[in-house]
């Protein structure tokens, strides 16, 4: 068989819908990589860019002679909505090089699928339209999503095999990476053309009822692989997306996508059949988030066991500012001590810090310069007594969960003492999944008394070591991430949806 030519590509962001529009910077200071520097970040000892991209690389360079074409990869810190420029620039390189390219026999979509546009609510199927169109009807087109994408028509009718995450906190990345290239490999060896079927129960929980080491959003995707097993060669892929609410498109919810190896009807049927598992299941799909004074009870009552707080409502992986100060502030007047915080978003802070020195004593001034913008409202001033612990470049590598082994540039970083409370101030707005953001600044986590992190769920993987899942608690904050869906005015998620719409009927044709 002679060595498959394969387009390398992809836009990756995941959009809140009411968290700040996503720029070129987003995007410049993540990753933008083009062409061989894009190849060779893929195959270097500690690649920055996303894991599966690095992992489908390394599966085909592992598995036999092929022809690469890399053409564009950019990603973006979780924001909100791309704005069109910036979108247009990106498609249009791709386009480009996929034109310049000449034939291919596949091409691999690194997306999230979660992305909103400024002119569009579904960006990722655009994307991967665009991408069909150039390269025509021929060539296979691959694509991994992560699992809380947003599926739409569009993107099943683009590709000819959609491989998603299985685990929430995400570790399985490389996994999927190389089953995307492993299946092209099967693909492209037989004369048979993938299928893929889509159905989707009128269910949009929120990412706190997604985590999969538990029902019923683990028992629903365990339930697809054993289905998968048991129909043998039939099946290439299973794949169930939770859906992330806080993009607020028309293809939000639940979406079960089945990739048969020839026959759409058994994709079919299979993808009905567990999508009425999860409309059975739907009520489960709720969760409860502790409340600020329960959480600054617990922090500061020596008896209780060490725990660990998700700042539910600010977690910069799902598009939050990072800048909240509701429950530093609650936890500092409540007077807790031993508690480490990580991290706050705070490049001015972090700044003023490394200026000052180790050991310095000065009043920190948390969101010194916040702007009055509707994604800002809850990045309220905050200043107390405090002391420089520590200083450090932010140039790290992930240690556990879904960053181990992944180079992170966090700019200029400071450990700061407000009391009882240490504090990592970074400069770069990302989520606290890695027990990392506290080492790299020599603070201990086994020694804690309570542990505070910016981040929804990932961090359950990270810091799994330290915390067992009943020390473990989503603390109901405000900001941009508030799992308290009636609390946001959605406006395109199809209506009627559980559990935004308790009373929601749905039937075996999949109409509300």
């Amino acid at each position: 068989m002679r060595e498959p030519k394969v387009a390398l590509l992809g836009m990756i962001l995941e959009s809140n819908r009411f968290a700040r529009p996503a720029n070129e910077h987003d995007f410049r200071s993540l990753t933008w990589l083009d062409g061989k520097a894009l190849l060779d970040e893929a195959r270097s000892a500690t690649p920055s860019l996303a894991a599966e991209f690095a992992a489908f690389v390394r599966a085909m360079d592992a598995t036999g002679p092929w022809h690469p074409v890399p053409c564009t990869l950019a990603a973006s810190h979780p924001a909100g909505p791309v704005g069109k420029d910036v979108f247009e620039t990106i498609a249009g390189s791709i386009e480009s090089q996929l034109a310049a390219a000449g034939p291919l026999d596949a091409v691999y979509v690194c997306n999230h699928g979660a992305m909103v546009a400024e002119h569009s609510h579904d960006p990722d199927g655009d994307l991967m339209e665009r991408v069909r169109a150039v390269v025509g009807p021929g060539p296979l087109i691959i694509s991994t999503l992560d699992l809380h994408g947003n599926i739409s028509e569009k993107m099943t009718e683009a590709c000819d095999l959609i491989v998603g995450y299985r685990t929430n906190p995400h570790v399985d990345m490389i996994e999927r990476g190389e089953e995307a290239a492993f299946s092209l490999r099967r693909c492209l060896a037989s004369s048979q053309r993938p299928k893929i079927a889509l159905a989707k129960p009128p269910i949009v929980p929120a990412s706190v009822a997604l985590l999969t080491a538990e029902a019923p959003y683990g028992a629903l995707i365990d339930y697809g692989q054993r289905r998968q097993a048991e129909l043998g060669g039939a099946i290439l892929n299973v794949s169930v997306f939770g859906n992330f609410i806080f993009s607020d498109t028309p293809d939000n919810g639940v979406s079960v996508v089945v990739t048969a190896r020839d026959d759409l009807e058994t994709a079919q049927k299979l993808a009905a059949e567990i999508a009425d598992q999860a409309w059975s299941q739907r009520e489960s799909f709720v969760r409860t988030l502790s409340t600020v004074d329960r959480a600054v009870t617990m922090a500061c009552d020596p008896e209780g066991p060490p725990v660990i707080f998700s700042d539910a409502g600010d977690n910069p992986g799902g598009g939050g500012s990072g800048r909240t100060t509701e429950l530093l502030a609650a936890l500092h007047a409540g007077g807790a001590q031993n508690v480490l915080y990580g991290s706050f978003f705070d490049p001015d802070l972090a700044a003023e810090a490394h200026t000052l020195g180790v050991g310095a004593e000065f009043t920190a001034c948390f969101n010194r310069n916040a702007g009055k913008t509707a994604w800002e409202r809850w990045d309220r001033r905050f200043e107390a007594p405090a002391r420089v612990l520590a200083l450090h470049d932010g140039n790290v590598v992930g240690e556990r969960g879904m960053t181990a082994g992944r180079q992170m540039h966090l700019g200029p970083c400071a450990a700061l003492e407000l009391g009882g409370i240490r504090v990592v101030v970074i400069s770069d707005r990302a989520q606290t999944a890695d027990p990392v953001f506290f080492h790299m600044l020599g603070l201990d986590i086994e020694s804690a008394r309570c542990v505070v992190v910016k981040s929804r769920g990932h961090f359950r993987a990270g810091f799994s070591g330290w915390f067992a899942p009943g020390q473990v608690f989503e603390i109901d904050t405000a900001g941009l991430t508030s799992p308290v869906l009636e609390r946001w005015p959605f406006e395109f998620i199809p209506r009627p949806s559980f559990p935004l719409d308790p009373d929601t009927v749905w039937n075996d044709t999949g109409q509300g």
